[in-house]
């Protein structure tokens, strides 16, 4: 009886120390609806989709060819900036938005998965009235949900523009594939670095003060970490070699853009596509590490237009 009493009180005290542990570490604290985006200031706009409110910005002429930025795992829409105004100022309708978990879009109980970002995509698409074709961009994970979107909507899409894409699925340990045991572990153990692990993403981190300040923001808000995990899970079960094969059948035009000396997604990783897309039009930038959209942003602009001019 003593030994029995002695277990529940180690698990009691485990159980208690586990929560205790978890309060301290997560950075999560308050709730993001209505007061929280208005107090945050943030420019763009939101709409109400199927899924929940996503937070969007629109840029150019009404009448401009349509150019859609999806960013990647965890920075939001604000990583477009460079990007952003470049189009808005060469006469696109520029669009950019934060993927659901991200920025200042809700954090849905959903699997967030290639499916739960087509229908963001799409619904974002209907609710701002663009029905013709778009030149879509996906930086990193967002070249995940780019490609993916392109797979299954290749009606939709003029140009598809991939920068440093997730194009292979992560190898993930059973701890963080074991349920209870894996949410708590990535809550802990990797949300709260997250603000300061992104510097790591720049070649040169030190042209970028308060890029972690600026990403902090999100984290605070309720459904960050799980929107992240889940988003992990669902890229490790994805069947990349068939989201290529059909982008390839379709004939979409690909342009592939990578830095050179990306530290997060090596630049030897681009064979993967270019040999499952041969059609696929490849540009290397140097002295560029994940991000050449912003360490490059003159070439990177002057060669993301030359190619859309060529893809009229």
């Amino acid at each position: 009886m003593k030994a029995l009493r002695l277990v529940v009180l180690v698990l009691v005290l485990a159980g208690v120390g586990a929560a205790g542990y978890y309060y301290i570490r997560n950075p999560e604290s308050q709730t993001l609806n209505a007061v929280a985006r208005r107090d945050a200031q943030a420019p763009g706009a939101y709409v109400t989709l199927g899924d929940g409110v996503t937070h969007y910005e629109v840029a150019g002429p009404d009448n401009g060819r349509v150019a859609v930025l999806v960013h990647g795992f965890s920075v939001p829409s604000y990583i477009w900036d460079p990007t952003f105004a470049a189009l808005r100022d060469a006469g696109y309708r520029v669009i950019r938005y934060d993927l659901y978990g991200r920025g200042l879009s809700d954090r849905p109980d959903a699997a967030y998965d290639g499916a739960l970002y087509d229908r963001q995509l799409d619904q974002l698409l209907t609710a701002l009235k663009v029905d013709g074709k778009i030149d879509l961009f996906g930086l990193s994970f967002g070249g995940y949900v780019s490609a993916h979107y392109a797979s299954t909507h290749p009606q939709r899409i003029r140009t598809l523009n991939l920068v440093d894409p997730s194009n292979s699925a992560p190898k993930l340990g059973w701890q963080m594939t074991t349920p209870l045991l894996g949410p708590y572990l990535f809550q802990t153990g990797a949300v709260p670095g997250m603000a300061g692990n992104q510097s790591s993403d720049f070649l040169h981190p030190e042209q970028f003060p308060g890029w972690a300040d600026r990403y902090k923001q999100q984290m605070a808000y309720h459904g960050f970490g799980r929107a992240l995990y889940r988003s992990r899970l669902a890229l490790a079960r994805e069947d990349f070699d068939g989201i290529y094969a059909a982008i390839a059948r379709a004939g979409t035009p690909v342009h592939l853009v990578w830095g050179k000396q990306d530290p997060t997604i090596p630049v030897a990783q681009a064979a993967h596509i270019r040999h499952a897309i041969p059609s696929t039009a490849y540009r290397e930038i140097d002295q560029s590490g994940h991000l050449p959209q912003m360490e490059q942003a003159a070439l990177f602009n002057h060669d993301m237009l030359t190619y859309l001019a060529a893809h009229p």
